[in-house]
Parts: structure tokens; sequence; C-alpha cells
């Protein structure tokens, strides 16, 4: 039996199911989470929904009309999480109880009683379209607004190299199934407040370039959220700048977070693997886009990464 149909099989047996997005979610995570959510649903099953940060104004209309119960779960699982550790504050009893993982990251870490991992998948929302098939679901358009709003968000509005023939076919099934293509790329690519501006205007102001121009770094102070009045899910994008730039190998992002801690967003172009540097510090990811979290300060991050990415890109023969 494949892993897909495992889960399947798993899934028609539950019921009482809690599904659990990683912190600080995206729209992988959330469009994942509501997809399947609303299939169980259609099938009659009791669902409830858990992520231990809040869903960002701009995805709440992926749980607009979904029913979720008030219930103690009997059975939980999560979607596109790649290690326990990235639950953030989710309350230790059910990270223990988790019983079913779907994830599509390489550097996945089992912590769940079954586990579906499909690295190839450009998005964790591609395993989901494929379950929903699995499980005999006939998906609506809020389910595909949900799995477009993960394939687009995950994939730069597919311009990453993660981006395959299959992916583009679940696009095109998906926009003749309702997704509102347009409308969702406009909202997660193209919308953005004064405060938005503002904060992106400041933060590129802190660009600074190492070891020839290969490696470009940008910085998030927490004093840029009450300046500007924005939040952090706001600035999602910006990780994604200092790659675009002509040169530039490594692309790193700072974002300073309470406590003591930085939240590193790592973009790699070839022939670096974002995901192979940032595993020297405990994180994970892909080949094009990884993350990590640092415990120091916002200067002390900055010499890490800095001295982080000069020793790896003379690795790979740069310097």
């Amino acid at each position: 039996m494949s892993e897909k149909a495992q889960a399947a099989a798993l899934l028609k047996e539950w019921d009482k199911i809690l599904v659990m997005s990683h912190a600080s979610p995206d729209g992988d995570t959330l469009g994942s989470a509501a997809a399947l959510l609303r299939g169980l649903v259609s099938l009659g099953k009791q669902v409830k929904f858990f992520c231990a940060d809040p869903v960002p104004e701009k995805f709440s209309y992926l749980f607009e009309g979904l029913p979720l119960g008030e219930f103690e779960p009997d059975h939980v699982m999560t979607v596109d999480v790649a290690d326990k550790a990235l639950l953030g504050k989710t309350p230790q009893e059910l990270v223990d109880r988790v019983e079913l993982a779907i994830d599509h990251h390489g550097t996945h870490v089992p912590f769940a009683q079954t586990r579906w991992v499909e690295p190839e998948a450009a998005a964790t929302v591609e395993m989901i379209y494929a379950l929903l098939e699995e499980l005999g679901v006939e998906i609506d358009q809020a389910m595909a607004d949900c799995l477009y709003t993960g394939l687009t968000t995950d994939t730069g509005c597919f311009r990453y190299r993660n981006v395959t023939p299959r992916t583009h076919r679940i696009a095109g099934a998906l926009l003749e199934l309702g997704a509102r293509g347009a409308d969702i790329n406009r909202a997660m690519f193209e919308s953005k407040t004064k405060g938005q501006v503002e904060a992106e205007r400041l933060v590129m102001d802190t660009m600074e370039f190492y070891w020839e121009g290969k490696c470009a770094l940008i910085q998030v102070p927490l004093s840029i959220f009450p300046q500007t009045g924005v939040k952090e899910s706001d600035l999602d994008g910006l990780a994604s700048l200092p790659r675009e730039i002509q040169g530039v190998v490594l692309g790193v992002t700072l974002k300073e977070k309470e406590g003591g801690k930085v939240k590193v967003s790592l973009r790699a172009n070839p022939p670096a693997d974002a995901s192979h540097l940032c595993s020297r510090f405990g994180g994970g990811g892909h080949q094009g886009a990884a993350g990590c979290s640092l415990e120091m300060t916002l200067e002390e991050a900055r010499q890490t990464m800095e001295r982080a990415c000069g020793e790896y890109l003379k690795e790979l023969g740069l310097l």
C-alpha cells in the first residue's frame, strides 16, 4: 500500500480529527489544512484546526464558512510540518499525539506514527490534492482556492525551481474547478499597504553585500513593527528580494524576534543549497529556500551568517 493510500485509509476510519499547521504559518501549511478540513467535512467528519500562531489576515478567507468543532480530538495530524520543533508553542500533549504527518520537505525529521513525505512535491498542497482524490472527495471552489493558495505561495507564483509539470497540471485543474487564480495571486503578490511599503523601504536600507557580492543580507529589527504598524506576516515576501539581485548566490533575511532570538530566512541560487547551510544551525527546508533560528542578538546573527555564508561559498569553489 502506498503512503498516500495508507493516509487515506486512516482518514476514512477516523473521526474527531485535529489538523495542525506549523507556527508562523504560510500559504502552504494553511492551504493544505483548510483544503483537507473541508474535504473531511464533506465526508461527514468532525474536524478541528490548531496553529500556535494566529492566521494572518490575508489568509483568513481559507477558513471562511468552515465548520470547525470544539471537542477533544480522537486523532491528531500535521500538514507541511518538517519537524515537531516547528509547531512552536503547541501544547506538548498534542505534539506527542501526532499520528499522521503529511509533508514535502526533504529535511523532514520523523515525529509522527505514520508519515507521508514527498520531497519532489513543490508544495504540500500537491499531496493534499492527490489525497482528496484518493478519498473520493469532490473538490469544490472553496477547496480549489485553498489548494491554489498553497501552490502559488510556495512556488513564488510558479517562478521557483521547485515547480514541475505536475505543479502546472494541478494548477490548471484547480482553475477549471473554479479557483480564483488571478484574485489570489494579486492578494498574495501585488497588494500592499502604505505601511508595508514603508517597512520594505526601511529594510532595504539595511541591505549589505559580502563575499564579492555573492551574499546579500537584510535585517528586520523589532522596532520596525511599531514604527510602521505592520505585522510580521506582512513582510513574508521580503525574503526573496536579496536573491533577485544579479550575482547574488545567497540571500539572507534576519528577523529579530522576542526573547533574544533571530529567525533566518535563506534563499539560494544554484549551485548553492539553502537547506544544506541552514541544517548547520538546526534548520531545514528546500534547495532554494530554507530557514533556521538563532538564539543571539541581531548583530551577532549578522556576523554569524556572514561568516557561515563565506565558508559555504568557499566550499562551493565560488570564492
